[in-house]
């Protein structure tokens, strides 16, 4: 398997479809530099092309779907436990008192986290839309219907709303003429795994500070 060293920060990465996101972020761990390796990759249902990504390099992977347990908090405690395994014990997820929380990244992970992951671990999430604008999963046939000239790519911090965390970085994609949401969101997750490959790097190895709602990388 061809990831950094185990002196890397581990991360475990959350998909729920063809994995994209994830295949930039597993490219980018190549380099020892990088300073980040993947533990696992979770997913919320099973023979997705992003699970199938993690174990052609060796990387553990999980399912942990949403109908195997009584209520969603149920599966939000089975799906901090599934982490947990996979990162080490220190770290709360506490960003306001722990230095080194665990760290996921939501790479296209279609499912709202819950008050145990959140507690466990600080989440890196990608939105495809300049946030506050168009949150939730038709983020790009929102902008389309509404007739933005501009829209983009989102990274931010994962609270207990949906696509309410603070902003970690953004950048912008222009609206072409004739485009459809095939085309434009294409486009979108060219920089979206940029762009997320460059924010978990900088977050998570080079620390950040946080006042109220304003994210300061180090």
């Amino acid at each position: 398997m061809s990831q950094a060293s185990i002196s890397a920060i581990p991360v475990v990465v959350l998909v729920s479809g063809s994995g994209t996101l994830l295949q930039a972020v597993i490219e980018a761990t190549k380099d020892p530099q990088y300073g980040i390796r993947i533990a696992a990759v979770g997913a919320d249902r099973a023979g997705i092309e992003g699970l199938q990504r993690a174990e052609a390099v060796g990387i553990p992977t999980f399912v942990c779907p949403t109908h195997s347990h009584r209520s969603r908090l149920d599966w939000d405690v089975a799906l901090a436990e599934h982490i947990t395994r996979h990162l080490p014990a220190e770290g709360s997820g506490d960003l306001a008192a722990d230095e080194r929380p665990r760290w996921v990244l939501s790479a296209g992970f279609m499912k709202v986290l819950g008050p145990a992951v959140l507690a466990t671990c600080a989440v890196l999430n990608t939105h495809p839309a300049l946030l506050p604008s168009f949150p939730g999963a038709h983020a790009v046939v929102d902008a389309l219907t509404y007739g933005v000239a501009v829209t983009g790519a989102t990274v931010h911090l994962v609270d207990a709303g949906v696509d309410t965390g603070p902003i970690v970085a953004q950048r912008a994609v222009p609206v072409r003429r004739g485009d459809d949401e095939a085309s434009l969101h294409e486009r979108i997750k060219v920089v979206e795994r940029d762009l997320l490959v460059r924010s978990a790097h900088q977050i998570i190895t080079q620390g950040f500070a946080r006042t109220d709602r304003k994210v300061t990388l180090a």
